[in-house]
């Protein structure tokens, strides 16, 4: 039955993989070649860079100048990458990270939007379209996956990680689904896992934008493993040393260098009992009317934030 099933999987799978696949061929060979610079072949390619152990891989966002912010390019090649990894019998599991001081802080809005200023709104479903394809290939994914979450997370960032089987925060990981507070909605997988989330928090989170730590990712679930950044070195030695694909064993490594983490005192979890009960209405209007009734009752200074934070997103 599982065999069936990780075929049935496979070929639904690759039905998507193809189209993405056209696009970076169609990308290298009509849009680039055609200039005959191979210089910037090579530009797109390491936007992706590869790092090879013995029976890991691990992608690294590369775009460090504007905080590995994902593009077309990028979630093509992720693709490709993914599925010849996946395929690849000598490859145990994966990785990824970001290179500098992001992880990675979501689709690359500034080119959608010059994008749109100029009319081209096929490319525009072309990035969304990718990017999609490549979280539901990643959240399918046959081998386990380990997304090192060091800095900013946000966006599409928390789309390409948080639905891999393992995910480790950090002292500086910085996470957000701030989608409403540019007058779009949370996306990229996020209606999955932000649902997921205890009580009301996912709603909470989606609606407003506001930022977790990576204490609090570990404390409701969004990461698995918590470890100060000085010992990702060392996380990352050890995940290069493994010899296979067994998630248990992973885990284990992961466990060897974990750190525990206490919650801050200012932070929203130790609120939730008064953010499920504003956040538990079905409408927007309802949970302001609700922060509005506890602000008059308390003069709350979170329900004060929170209520100015909603009136400011785009619901």
């Amino acid at each position: 039955m599982m065999q069936r099933f990780k075929a049935a999987l496979l070929q639904r799978r690759n039905n998507l993989h193809i189209h993405g696949l056209r696009f970076l061929n169609q990308f290298h060979t009509k849009n680039l070649c055609s200039l005959l610079d191979t210089n910037i072949i090579d530009e797109l390619d390491n936007q992706v860079l590869v790092e090879g152990k013995a029976w890991s891989r691990t992608a690294i966002l590369n775009r460090p100048s504007v905080l590995n912010c994902l593009s077309t390019a990028m979630g093509a090649r992720l693709q490709k990458l993914y599925t010849s990894w996946e395929n690849n019998p000598d490859v145990g599991f994966v990785a990824m990270k970001g290179s500098g001081r992001a992880f990675c802080a979501g689709g690359d809005i500034v080119t959608l939007y010059h994008m749109i200023n100029v009319g081209k709104m096929e490319d525009c479903k072309e990035f969304f379209r990718t990017l999609y394809t490549y979280i539901y290939i990643l959240g399918t994914y046959l081998k386990p996956h380990v997304a090192l979450l060091n800095g900013i997370t946000m966006g599409g960032g928390a789309g390409v990680s948080i639905p891999g089987m393992f995910r480790v925060a950090t002292d500086k990981t910085v996470f957000a689904t701030p989608e409403t507070l540019i007058g779009f909605h949370p996306d990229a997988g996020a209606s999955f896992f932000l649902s997921h989330l205890p009580g009301h928090l996912g709603e909470y989170l989606g609606l407003t934008g506001q930022k977790l730590n990576g204490a609090e990712m570990i404390s409701c679930g969004l990461a698995t493993h918590y470890a100060h950044s000085s010992k990702l070195a060392l996380i990352e030695e050890q995940l290069g040393k493994l010899d296979t694909d067994d998630p248990s064993v992973i885990e284990t490594s992961l466990e060897k260098y974990s750190d525990l983490v206490y919650l801050d005192n200012i932070s929203v979890l130790h609120r939730i009992e008064i953010l499920d009960k504003c956040f538990s209405h079905d409408t927007v209007e309802e949970i302001i009317d609700a922060l509005e009734s506890e602000t008059s009752k308390t003069n709350d200074a979170w329900c004060i934030s929170t209520l100015r934070r909603l009136k400011e997103a785009s619901p």
